[in-house]
């Protein structure tokens, strides 16, 4: 019998859809390129009828949006780079090593999973300050160089591959953590491309986080700073322009790794190994 296929209508609601998921993001680009009387006259024409670029110019002409970008881009390479080495890490030790306590450890992994953000905010500006390193680089990227949902996933990937890989190893003398880094880790390639993908759009859509984490203008980092322009903390009018072009060039680095990788992210039925 051959296969039914799927009836026109089917396809024609997956494009409504589409275009519903799409059109705030044409509008955004579009709306970048008008003039401000005309954006606010006209917001959700998809056709600039005069087409200028002087919100990306003011943007990039002045200061405080290159010194947002500058701090997003330190951050989220700092975050990315710390989580896939510290979730990997933790994600090995769970996996294959065992001590009194790793059930309750992994128990408590996954209820901090179910625990919404913001709960977490007062508590972890009381950690911060208490540290003494409010008001600092380092009060932006430590508390996130973890997340629980990236020791979830390593875990899952390490416990797929087969023990024995790692006895030869073992038997020649190697450590643990010479085990972690030189036989399974290059082998969770597929989980890694993951994480960097999760955690470079993590950190760099974070805003909670840096809202509690800082008050310093030189501190500020992209997803804050839009965020004032868009609450006109920034300046009077509506400057529509200005706001969507500042949220247009602020997708432009996620969408990229996103396209570059998004091949790339873990199946989460493959296996490192066959059996």
């Amino acid at each position: 019998m051959t296969a039914r296929r799927p009836a026109w209508w089917l396809y024609a609601v997956l494009a409504l859809l589409a275009l519903v998921y799409v059109m705030p993001f044409l509008i955004q680009v579009a709306t970048s390129f008008k003039t401000e009387p005309e954006a606010a006259a006209s917001p959700i024409s998809l056709v600039p009828q005069t087409f200028t670029t002087a919100a990306y110019s003011q943007l990039l002409g002045g200061e405080a949006f290159p010194l947002w970008f500058r701090n997003s881009v330190v951050v989220t390479l700092l975050v990315t780079a710390g989580r896939v080495f510290f979730d990997s890490l933790a994600g090995y030790a769970l996996a294959r090593i065992h001590f009194r306590g790793r059930a309750l450890v992994f128990a408590v992994l996954v209820a901090i999973m179910a625990v919404p953000n913001v709960v977490l905010l007062i508590p972890k500006f009381l950690v911060i300050n208490q540290l003494g390193i409010y008001n600092s680089f380092a009060g932006l990227v430590v508390p996130l160089l973890v997340d629980a949902a990236g020791i979830f996933i390593m875990k899952n990937f390490f416990e797929s591959i087969p023990v024995s890989v790692e006895e030869q190893a073992r038997i020649d003398g190697a450590s643990t953590f010479r085990l972690f880094w030189s036989v399974v880790l290059p082998m969770a390639r597929p989980a890694l491309v993951t994480i960097v993908i999760l955690s470079f759009q993590g950190s760099w859509n974070e805003l909670s986080h840096f809202i509690v984490a800082s008050n310093d203008p030189q501190l500020t980092t992209l997803t804050k700073g839009v965020a004032q322009l868009a609450s006109n903390q920034l300046g009077q009018g509506t400057k529509y322009p200005l706001k969507l072009a500042a949220a247009a060039m602020m997708t432009i680095p996620v969408a990229v790794v996103f396209l570059v990788f998004q091949k790339r992210i873990m199946n989460t039925s493959a296996g490192a190994v066959k059996g």
